[in-house]
């Protein structure tokens, strides 16, 4: 008794069964609830699919198309307009006016779609693809339901869901108040986007440290004398109690995989706000696993998608990866609520990206780094599989660092006194190649993004730039917003001089409008690819 677990309880000796045994019956009853959940999930699913399809698929006929008419009505709107008819000749005449224009306002409810760009989108023309996408916002938006835009980086999420919400005050009447969250690398990009396409928009901005945050609530905020505010995931975590006292009809979320897991801070304070519809952009809807998808699913329909391990068990990854039945049902699952093009299916002018990979050798210092790096754990490596997990991470960045540029070592670089000069380029074997690449590119007149996952390096870099006379800008996660803004600007300028734009891969791959670049050097790549692909 003395050696008993603590909590260990007593069971009696008819219910002991052997931990591993599994009852076929029970496991068969299971299996069975799990499909009649599912075919219940894909019942709601086609119900969304059924309202909102129809107006999105159709092909109008003029550039606006208007169907007019009165909107059926629920059984029991039905009935209610008819108890307040009977009560209508009990009231006073001003009353009655006011009644009988809320009922004119309620059933002259239009369905809109458009052909081609709305009047109201002054600063160009949206492609017929983004006229599509569009439409299925708005069809999702007249039928109450909140979805995803997941577009492919560079279709242009931005300028539609801006074209949506001018919608909502150019032809419902509501101009807001909107909320959109974006990273704070994209805040200035967001900004000018708004005020190039649709002028009409009231946007502001809330950024800044503790006493600009408080100045801009008090006055511009509160007062109520805009539209959409503009703003970063750090300002919504530290001024949660102000947005809370909002009632926003559209909640925007930009780069939305920001939201995949459920239990972060994040993710629990836009749960708290109230709102009356949600939209999610993402480039990357699916990332690591299908959880994270779920995560997204619940914040927008928490009613359809309840169950995180209804979820998990109904599209079981484990066991089922691969599988053309596992695609299906995701596809089946998710038309209604997600909508998804690439550049190579709607955009055919564009020629086709061409992706170079350089494999290349390490430079003599490099090597005996790398020895060393190994050398001195030598017996971690050789523990047969019962290293410490974070120990071997270490190694693996130490190794990365090292396949990068030695001088990411303290000691490395020789000094002092210390100098920039060819060693800086001949003691790592990417550089040597990025130094004759940067050459010739600069020779045809190329404009360059060069991102790297460590700021350490891209001050290696910036020491490289200065010594070769090559202009530049740079932005990672330490650049401050007002710097971030005049460095894109300068960049995208014309007839700038700057050749190349240096930014940290995942403070610089969010949404950042850098389209007078031609070409993208990735100089060493995340662990997670989709962080690379969303950068390029």
């Amino acid at each position: 008794q003395k050696n008993d677990p603590p909590f260990q309880l007593k069971l009696p000796p008819k219910a002991a069964r052997p931990e591993k045994e599994v009852d076929p019956e029970y496991e068969e009853k299971m299996k069975a609830d799990r499909a009649k959940r599912f075919e219940f999930l894909l019942k709601q699913t086609e119900l969304f699919a059924h309202f909102i399809q129809p107006a999105a698929q159709k092909s109008p006929t003029s550039p606006l198309k208007v169907k007019l008419g009165r909107p059926r009505m629920k059984k029991d709107e039905k009935q209610s307009l008819i108890s307040a008819g009977e009560y209508r000749h009990r009231r006073t005449e001003q009353e009655e006016d006011e009644e009988l224009l809320s009922e004119s306002r309620k059933t002259s409810n239009v369905c809109i779609r458009f052909e081609e760009s709305p009047s109201y989108v002054k600063g160009g023309t949206l492609r017929d693809y983004q006229v599509r996408g569009l439409n299925w916002m708005i069809s999702l938006y007249e039928n109450g339901v909140n979805g995803i835009l997941a577009d492919e980086m560079g279709l242009g999420k931005t300028l539609q869901t801006i074209a949506l919400l001018g919608y909502l005050k150019h032809y419902r009447n509501i101009p807001g108040p909107h909320m959109v969250l974006v990273p704070k690398s994209t805040l200035h990009n967001w900004m000018n986007e708004f005020k190039r396409w649709v002028p009409s928009l009231r946007a502001v901005c809330l950024i800044g440290d503790k006493d600009a945050r408080a100045a801009f609530i008090r006055d511009v905020m509160m007062p109520g004398e805009w539209d959409v505010c503009v703003t970063s995931y750090e300002m919504v975590i530290k001024e949660k109690s102000v947005f809370k006292k909002f009632n926003w009809r559209y909640l925007v979320i930009d780069e939305a995989h920001r939201i995949k897991n459920e239990k972060s801070k994040l993710s629990e304070i836009v749960r708290e706000f109230k709102t009356t519809n949600r939209l999610l952009l993402t480039g990357t809807p699916l990332q690591n696993n299908l959880h994270e998808l779920w995560a997204l699913l619940n914040f927008l329909l928490p009613d359809v998608f309840n169950s995180a391990d209804d979820f998990d068990s109904w599209f079981d990854t484990k066991n089922c990866l691969g599988d053309q039945k596992l695609v299906e049902r995701l596809h089946a699952v998710l038309k209604p609520f997600l909508l998804r093009r690439i550049k190579g299916e709607v955009e055919k002018s564009l020629p086709p990206k061409k992706e170079v990979k350089i494999y290349l050798g390490l430079s003599k210092m490099q090597r005996e780094w790398y020895t060393r790096i190994l050398m001195k754990d030598i017996d971690i490596l050789n523990s047969a599989g019962k290293m410490d997990k974070m120990r071997l991470l270490n190694i693996l960045m130490q190794l990365r660092k090292c396949c990068n540029h030695p001088y990411l070592f303290d000691g490395a670089e020789p000094g002092p006194p210390y100098t920039t000069d060819t060693h800086l380029i001949t003691n790592s074997g990417k550089m040597l190649v990025l130094d004759k690449l940067l050459a010739k590119l600069r020779e045809q007149g190329s404009r360059v993004l060069l991102f790297s996952q460590m700021t350490r390096l891209l001050d290696i870099l910036e020491d490289y730039c200065m010594w070769r006379g090559y202009e530049y800008c740079r932005l990672d996660g330490q650049t401050p917003h007002e710097e971030r803004e005049e460095a894109i600007d300068t960049f995208n300028a014309p007839n700038s001089s700057k050749f190349i734009f240096m930014l940290s891969t995942r403070a610089g791959g969010l949404g950042i409008n850098l389209a007078t670049a031609d070409v993208v050097i990735l100089y060493d790549s995340d662990w997670n690819p989709q962080v690379d692909l969303q950068a390029m």
